[in-house]
C-alpha cells in the first residue's frame, strides 16, 4: 500500500508516538510504502525547527535534521506537479495532494480538518491515522 503522510502526522509520530508512529513502524517493516516530495520534506524540517517544538524534539534524543534524514531514508521521494487550481484553503495541503497524485497513492493520511473534509482526492481516500491503521490491519 502506498501512503502519503501529512506533516502533522509525521510530527505526531516522531514527537509523541501513539497511533501515527504505528504507520512509521509499518513502513520500517516494509508493510507499506511511504511517499514524500521536496516540498513536504522542507515543510517537515521547518515545523520540527519551530521554537515551540525545540524541547520536544530534544526529548526524542535526535535533532530536527536527524528526524528529517530518518524520514528521507524511509520514504520514496517523488517529483510533483503543481495542482492547477487550488483545492484546499491552505496551499500546503495542496502539496500533500500533489504528492499523492505523483505517487499514485492508495491513501492520504492527515489530521488536518480541511483535508479530511475532502474525504478523497481523485479517488484517493483521505483518512486519519487511526483509520489508516485499521485499513492496514484489515479491520
Amino acid at each position: 500500500m502506498k501512503c502519503v503522510l501529512d506533516t502533522n502526522i509525521l510530527v505526531s509520530a516522531f514527537l509523541w508516538q501513539g497511533i501515527p508512529a504505528r504507520l512509521i513502524q509499518h513502513a520500517s517493516r516494509n508493510e507499506i510504502q511511504l511517499f514524500t516530495s521536496h516540498a513536504l520534506l522542507d515543510e517537515l524540517a521547518e515545523v520540527l525547527r519551530r521554537k515551540k517544538l525545540v524541547k520536544t524534539v530534544e526529548n526524542t534524543g535526535f535533532s530536527a535534521d536527524q528526524l528529517v534524514s530518518h524520514y528521507r531514508r524511509l520514504a520514496y521521494r517523488v517529483t510533483t506537479r503543481q495542482i492547477t487550481r487550488r483545492i484546499s484553503r491552505d496551499p500546503d495541503d495542496d502539496q500533500v495532494l500533489a504528492c499523492a497524485l505523483a505517487a499514485k497513492a492508495d491513501l492520504i493520511v492527515s489530521g488536518d480538518r480541511d483535508l479530511l473534509a475532502l474525504k478523497s482526492f481523485r479517488e484517493i481516500p483521505i483518512v486519519t491515522a487511526a483509520e489508516a491503521v485499521r485499513v492496514l490491519s484489515g479491520q
